[in-house]
């Protein structure tokens, strides 16, 4: 077990995560457009019509899966600031780094699809409802935690004052999700839950899930290459990086 435990700990270094990272983006690339073509097929083609929102609730099948990501990569990022803070680890700063543009753009979406979708059901593009207030905060946070980083030039230093913003952010998340629950809100309830059924055709289910788990895909693929060029920027003063360079060239 002890072995085991040692082994998994080799790869919290930068030099042993990046070519390990090389290997898995292709596999979530392919997820990703497989998961993508199925869910966009689905959502669109096969899913049936809204009785009361028309054609216009597919809009859901991009907004409600990058509503989801946005919020469940601000987890990931925190916990990975996290664990850099707590255990000084360099890996974990890259990837909190390199996953924050991701979670912004979720957040983007699921603002403007949100937006999209807004319009022709409640007449407007934009309310302060406490979910789209709690939304914005969370584009926000990320927009803070990219110019923070970007604005310290001690890498270690921008880390440390990231994860301190990233942790205090995370509140925000349960915020934004159980919103609903605590305040009288314009925005409709969980369609998904697992405590009841879902209220929602079981093609709509399907193809909602598929393309969450396409976007899931993408945001782990875009992550790891993300941080694989972040691990060569920060490490080029190491004998590994040179090395690479030259084999490269």
């Amino acid at each position: 077990m002890s072995n085991k435990i040692v082994n998994w700990f080799k790869y919290a270094s930068p030099q042993s995560f990046y070519p390990v990272a090389g290997k898995m983006i292709p596999w979530f690339w392919v997820l990703a457009a497989i998961f993508g073509v199925t869910g966009l097929w689905i959502s669109f083609f096969v899913a049936p019509t809204d009785a009361t929102q028309g054609e216009g609730y597919r809009i859901i099948f991009i907004h409600v899966p990058a509503a989801w990501m946005s919020m469940f990569i601000y987890v990931v990022m925190a916990t990975w600031a996290g664990l850099g803070l707590a255990l000084n680890t360099r890996l974990s700063g890259m990837m909190a780094q390199a996953l924050a543009p991701t979670g912004a753009i979720m957040a983007f979406l699921s603002l403007w699809t949100g937006a999209f979708w807004g319009k022709p059901m409640w007449g407007a593009w934009w309310v302060w409802d406490a979910r789209l207030t709690s939304a914005l905060i969370l584009f926000f946070l990320y927009i803070g935690f990219i110019a923070l980083q970007a604005a310290i030039d001690d890498a270690r230093r921008a880390d440390k004052a990231g994860a301190i913003l990233a942790l205090v952010g995370v509140v925000n998340v349960p915020i934004i999700y159980f919103s609903v629950k605590w305040w009288n809100t314009l925005h409709q309830g969980a369609s998904v839950s697992i405590n009841k059924a879902p209220a929602m055709a079981t093609t709509m289910l399907w193809g909602m899930l598929i393309m969450a788990l396409a976007f899931w895909m993408y945001s782990i693929a875009v992550a790891l290459t993300r941080v694989r060029a972040i691990i060569l920027e920060r490490e080029a003063h190491t004998e590994w990086v040179k090395e690479l360079s030259e084999v490269k060239q």
